[in-house]
């Protein structure tokens, strides 16, 4: 079943900037806002978003970079890694935060989306993100894949309150296990927080584009991932 994709433009306390649109075949659906690794709005992101549109979600992927470096859509190799990597260090974390609720506030907003209920879920730099955005601001769910920012700001778990999902790779070699602990015992005792530790998977082993890809660890992760939102966020 084919989906239909549009840009579409989001406002903002201090400018606008452009996301990625895409719709189920049906037309309407519950909102994902998609957040973006330190690639930026790239094929990767896009296919996923088609990936969301197929379980019946309007997915909209904002362009977190617009600050800065506006558009920015990088490869998957050695030099997008450090163009990437530089341009992470260039963002202002509580504004990307902020823009990501604002673009979470135009999903909901949207015509399409089903009674205004949207959720938020990202890739490493967007899985830190979404769980900011679990905490500051109001989704229905969260969805957060090896998000290397959370484990020094566990503190603010307790401010979470829809339900969220988490993936990690037991073998990441940018997060410490040590770290990945921390944050599986944080999840353990909390009712709406579901945690899960891919054994042997690295950092982006979802990512079918990057040297860390795991089959595996995706596949488990993905039917994870699409099992919580069609008990927390059905789209059908």
């Amino acid at each position: 079943m084919s989906t239909t994709t549009r840009t579409q433009r989001i406002a903002s306390g201090d400018g606008a900037f452009d996301a990625h649109v895409a719709l189920p075949a049906g037309g309407s659906g519950p909102g994902i806002g998609l957040l973006h690794e330190i690639f930026g709005v790239n094929d990767y992101v896009r296919d996923h978003a088609q990936r969301l549109a197929g379980l019946g979600y309007v997915v909209l992927a904002p362009d977190l970079f617009w600050r800065t470096q506006p558009g920015l859509e990088l490869e998957h190799d050695e030099a997008g890694v450090q163009e990437g990597m530089a341009a992470m260090q260039k963002l202002d974390v509580p504004a990307a935060v902020g823009d990501a609720i604002a673009a979470l506030a135009a999903l909901r907003a949207m015509r399409e989306v089903t009674d205004g209920k949207a959720g938020v879920l990202g890739f490493c730099l967007g899985g830190t993100l979404a769980y900011h955005v679990a905490v500051n601001g109001d989704p229905q769910v969260a969805v957060v894949y090896y998000g290397a920012g959370i484990p020094s700001a566990l503190d603010a778990a307790a401010s979470i309150t829809c339900p969220m999902i988490m993936h990690w790779g037991g073998a990441d070699p940018y997060i410490p296990r040590e770290q990945i602990d921390a944050v599986a015992a944080m999840a353990a005792g909390q009712d709406r927080i579901e945690c899960h530790v891919h054994e042997g998977a690295g950092h982006a082993f979802d990512n079918r584009a990057r040297m860390f890809y795991v089959p595996e660890a995706s596949a488990a992760a993905w039917e994870l991932t699409a099992a919580f939102l069609a008990r927390e966020l059905p789209a059908r």
